[in-house]
């Protein structure tokens, strides 16, 4: 076998997803904790804490620095190298977490026990279901009073279209919580309320039936049985090919805040989840095996160090072999460029490397050469699919409060905007600039980032806009005349395709009936697609 293939085999790369407050940071930590990057658990949520006290909206803003900063948290466990990529968790920023599971192999997606399956979860899990990304999911907080295990894997299969099996069984909840079952390996994990340790209480039961697991349960251990048998009627055995094409998600039951429950799902995830998987281009199908270099950029940060002023993107390696100060070929500029510095995350400390594997995120500074999506290669020319960016829903003109501060606006919205904070249209050849977002926060974050990394007082007035599509046709004559029949509504992105903002979903399918000749997108990625 290849040192290539040896890596590969070595690397899963996952995202961490949920509603907001569902308990993914809290796993986050608890996994770093099994693999030993911290001593106790609770660094990254206090060290998060410290770092966000100067006021609410600091918090968030700081929130997201980090974020983006400690994008992937490396650490190695049962001689595998394991890549968690953050991901936000407030639907504002949703955006941020559809590009991240562009960069993922499969996802464990986090289920709050007590408020079950919430919006933000569902949208997450449509774009899960988009790519087929494997899914295991981790229903959270059982030492609290929540639904009981068979509501929520109704709901979870009801509300997210996926099959489920559980893997792992909870004997009773909240305050009677006793531990978990593990279905597959026919042990008992007895309770333990401990936050900074990992549980090893764990008991071999080979066979349920025995009287010995009303030693260790007592009065629970008929529930248990009868449980495990109704388990066992309903639900289907786990496959693993299934769950590799996204058809069906193991469910494991426990408490992160705990560390209870958080071995088993580790366990299970290095046995079933997968190596670095293929991605596919405008060209053809990428193989992670492939000897020569490909990769692309799926987050970029600006002045993620102010004193500096630089911009770090955060590439995905998708074959081949990444190594420092070797020129690679970009795509989109056509030129060269070579990374002296290329850094990875290892726990919460970044440091240089000399090169990296498919499955791995580097991270590059960048003096403005790069936008979200751009594509490195040796010189072979294609672009990777499936970077999205979603149609906004708020729409408001930005205007400068300081006239001498033009220049230092101009560059920061659209080195914000290629960040991602939000998205950037222009009218009237440069003289209107239009933001849209999908929701309010952002245009909180872009004003303190603008004013205080940039020096660019600005403000922003609503617009009637709920809507905004990308038009094309294959009659430049149509696009032309639909331009100037709708003039005041038209504008374009900050890469020059033509947009439509429609005042409602109502005018807007008026607008595609009474227009067949044009195609409203959703995304500019109609831009890359192809059939596969």
């Amino acid at each position: 076998m290849s040192r290539l293939h040896e890596e590969i085999a070595k690397r899963k790369t996952f995202a961490i997803i949920s509603h907001p407050d569902a308990g993914k940071t809290t796993l986050t930590e608890k996994l770093l904790l099994f693999g030993g990057q911290l001593v106790t658990a609770g660094a990254v949520k206090s060290n998060k804490i410290q770092k966000s006290t100067t006021s609410d909206f600091m918090e968030i803003e700081r929130q997201r620095g980090i974020s983006v900063a400690t994008s992937v948290m490396s650490f190695e466990y049962r001689d595998l190298k394991i890549n968690i990529l953050d991901t936000p968790g407030h639907k504002d920023f949703a955006e941020d977490t559809y590009r991240t599971l562009t960069a993922v192999d499969s996802v464990i997606l986090v289920v709050d026990s007590v408020k079950g399956v919430e919006s933000q979860t569902e949208r997450l899990m449509n774009v899960c279901r988009m790519r087929n990304t494997p899914v295991i999911v981790f229903i959270n907080k059982l030492d609290r009073e929540g639904q009981s295990p068979f509501e929520l894997l109704d709901e979870i299969e009801a509300k997210l279209s996926i099959k489920v099996r559980p893997l792992t069984w909870p004997i009773s909840r909240g305050k009677t919580f006793k531990g978990v079952y593990n279905l597959h390996k026919k042990n008992l994990n007895l309770f333990a309320a401990d936050s900074q340790r990992i549980a090893k209480n764990i008991i071999e039961i080979k066979d349920i039936s025995q009287p010995e697991l009303n030693d260790h349960i007592g009065d629970f251990a008929d529930k248990l049985r009868e449980d495990v048998t109704l388990i066992e009627g309903v639900y289907d055995p786990f496959d693993k090919e299934d769950y590799l094409l996204g058809n069906i998600a193991p469910v494991f039951f426990g408490s992160a805040v705990n560390s209870f429950g958080v071995n088993e799902l580790l366990d299970t995830f290095c046995d079933i989840a997968p190596n670095p998987m293929f991605r596919m281009t405008d060209k053809r199908k990428i193989s992670a095996n492939e000897d020569k270099f490909t990769g692309f950029v799926f987050k970029i940060h600006a002045n993620l160090d102010p004193k500096h002023r630089n911009r770090m993107v955060f590439v995905r390696i998708c074959s081949g072999i990444f190594e420092k100060n070797k020129y690679y070929h970009h795509v989109r500029l056509d030129k060269k460029l070579k990374f002296n510095t290329p850094a990875s995350f290892v726990g919460q400390k970044k440091e240089t490397i000399d090169e990296a594997f498919p499955g791995d995120v580097v991270g590059l500074y960048d003096v403005g050469n790069f936008k979200i999506g751009d594509t490195l290669t040796e010189g072979e020319e294609l672009n990777f699919q499936g970077i999205p960016s979603f149609s906004p829903e708020i729409f408001k003109l930005i205007q400068n409060r300081t006239f001498e501060k033009v220049k230092q606006l101009d560059k920061g919205v659209l080195q914000l905007s290629e960040e991602g904070v939000a998205q950037l249209f222009i009218q009237d050849q440069g003289r209107r600039k239009i933001i849209g977002t999908v929701g309010e926060l952002q245009f909180e974050v872009l004003q303190y980032r603008l004013l205080n990394e940039y020096g660019a007082d600005c403000s922003f007035t609503p617009l009637n806009y709920t809507k905004a599509r990308w038009i094309t046709s294959k009659d430049p004559k149509k696009i032309d005349e639909f331009c100037k029949f709708k003039s005041n509504q038209i504008a374009k992105d900050k890469d020059g395709n033509l947009v439509f903002f429609a005042e409602s979903d109502w005018m807007l399918q008026y607008y595609m009936k009474d227009h067949p000749d044009i195609e409203f997108h959703t995304t500019y990625e109609f831009k890359t697609r192809i059939d596969k």
